[in-house]
């Protein structure tokens, strides 16, 4: 039986309409697929939740939550707490990450 450990991917987000496609279709492309993504949206005002559920209809592995503005630290360290993941991966929301970044570091 292949070992393949959960990685949490946890993104903190703050009105991230221009980048969270981009972000998010990086982390679905991934090449190695047993991970959540986790993402915790600080207080967003712009369309922000509206894209972000899109991808949580279409895809089971990631996760939606709210939070009144409180930093990034605090939204990551949420995310940390929920994550059920084996290993965590900080993610911007105006960040992508490589089609192979988790096999990589696996």
């Amino acid at each position: 039986m292949d070992y393949s450990p959960l990685i949490s991917v946890i993104i903190p987000t703050y009105n991230a309409e221009r980048f969270i496609i981009e972000t998010l279709t990086s982390v679905i492309n991934q090449s190695y697929t047993h991970w959540e993504c986790i993402i915790i949206d600080d207080g967003s005002t712009d369309s922000t939740k509206e894209i972000i559920d899109e991808y949580c209809k279409a895809d089971n592995r990631i996760k939606y939550y709210y939070q009144k503005n409180s930093g990034p630290s605090v939204a990551r360290n949420v995310g940390v707490k929920i994550a059920l993941g084996e290993y965590i991966q900080f993610l911007d929301s105006d960040d992508v990450l490589l089609p192979e970044r988790f096999e990589i570091l696996l």
